[in-house]
């Protein structure tokens, strides 16, 4: 079972999914992916109070997860194959015609873990919003947490659903930022100027914490104080600092990964950087 192996050798594993799904789909999102892969294996396996043989899509009394930047579906495809939602061998049929592992998240097939589909950037914390407030209604205590990109961030959407969440109240919602300063034209100042995320958030009424998003000690310290956070009436962020493509160096701190698929050879060489630990798909 993966939960018994080390969080360390986990996320090792899922680098060397990500990177061997997008290869051999020639098609896909690594740089993302790989910049998420610690905060997700974190989420999963640590934080979360959810459990795949008890999963449903309505998420009653369990933890949920949404994914707003859904091009980054391989590491999620991943964490979840590897917490046991669907078997691992399926990540083979990544981006294939008729796959339950579509290039985005969908809720089409009814694959096990996946709340919501995720294509349109800018959607998911909305969506999490709703989700969270159903809670409140259901006098459900458990927590929804969402994922963000940086370069997303720009959309509009995001900042009118920052504002209902203050405006709402909703202290039962951990949002979290991939702050890898990468979008897929350059880095996210040349692009918009994206700016000091933590003062924007903080001026939409949110409590902004920051954590490094590649130190699990850093992680589990970040979501601890983030949940002792939640309950007093104020929608709770994380910014997690990260490298994008964090783990291949060919890949890290570039925008040139962000969809673009490695080359075999090029995988092979990633392949000698991230040890293999649960067995390759």
């Amino acid at each position: 079972m993966a939960n018994e192996y080390s969080l360390e050798n986990i996320a090792s594993q899922v680098r060397r999914d990500i990177v061997r799904m997008v290869t051999k789909a020639a098609s896909g999102h690594p740089g993302g992916s790989l910049s998420s892969t610690d905060v997700l294996t974190y989420l999963f396996f640590k934080q979360m109070n959810a459990t795949p043989e008890n999963w449903e899509r309505n998420g009653k009394d369990q933890d949920m997860f949404f994914l707003s930047a859904g091009h980054i579906s391989p590491v999620l495809y991943s964490v979840m194959a590897r917490r046991g939602y669907f078997p691992v061998e399926e990540l083979n049929t990544f981006r294939v015609f008729g796959t339950r592992l579509q290039g985005h998240p969908s809720i089409e097939k009814g694959l096990p873990g996946i709340n919501q589909a995720a294509g349109s950037l800018g959607q998911g914390l909305s969506v999490a919003i709703g989700a969270a407030l159903g809670k409140r209604l259901s006098n459900d205590k458990s927590m929804v947490y969402v994922l963000l990109g940086d370069g997303e961030s720009e959309e509009g959407q995001v900042w009118e659903a920052a504002m209902a969440a203050s405006h709402h109240k909703v202290d039962n919602l951990i949002a979290m930022t991939d702050w890898n300063h990468q979008q897929i034209d350059g880095t996210t100042e040349n692009v918009a100027g994206l700016g000091d995320l933590k003062a924007k958030w903080e001026a939409f009424g949110w409590k902004v914490l920051e954590g490094d998003g590649h130190c699990f000690k850093s992680i589990g310290e970040t979501f601890n104080e983030a949940v002792k956070s939640c309950g007093n009436g104020v929608p709770v962020m994380i910014l997690w600092h990260t490298v994008m493509g964090k783990g291949v160096d060919f890949m890290e701190g570039t925008c040139k990964w962000h969809g673009k698929n490695p080359s075999q050879e090029q995988c092979d060489e990633a392949m000698k950087q991230i040890d293999e630990t649960l067995g390759d798909f």
